[in-house]
């Protein structure tokens, strides 16, 4: 314990917020540096078990770790395969529909265009029984004629 002798105090600043002091310490007697130790503990000596403990140790750890990088990797791997074939399933139906729609309408139009031409042919066949019905009454009043 120090005395009252052994501490100065030293007011540096008083304020409405509050005050400040320095304390001094008066230096050590020989009697107080019996209380404390001089010198810092002594660390132990470490041994070779020890340090191959702490490399073995150590080297789990690192192993441990290089299988968990691992993992997360084959994870992210496998992830991204199944997104790929995700995109590719996808993009396989997009084109099946594509080429559904494609072909119902090529199908449509072959089948359009085949009416056109049968009521096109149809209508002709109906001209030409006209023009036949003309050119027969044509001939039919120039025999009465002649």
């Amino acid at each position: 314990m120090a005395n009252t002798e052994d501490i100065q105090v030293k007011e540096l600043s008083r304020r409405a917020s509050g005050q400040a002091f320095e304390v001094i310490l008066s230096p050590s007697t020989l009697e107080a540096k019996g209380d404390f130790p001089l010198s810092p503990l002594k660390k132990k000596e470490t041994t070779l078990d020890e340090i191959k403990r702490k490399l073995n140790a150590a080297d789990e750890r690192r192993k441990s770790h290089e299988a968990e990088m691992l993992k997360h990797f084959a994870e992210k791997h496998e992830h991204e395969k199944l997104v790929i074939q995700k995109a590719q399933e996808e993009n396989c139906n997009f084109s099946k529909m594509a080429q559904e729609k494609l072909n119902q309408k090529m199908e449509a139009n072959k089948e359009n265009r085949t009416a056109r031409m049968a009521a096109l042919s149809e209508k002709f066949k109906e001209k030409d029984k006209k023009l036949e019905e003309v050119r027969k009454n044509k001939e039919t009043m120039k025999e009465k004629e002649n």
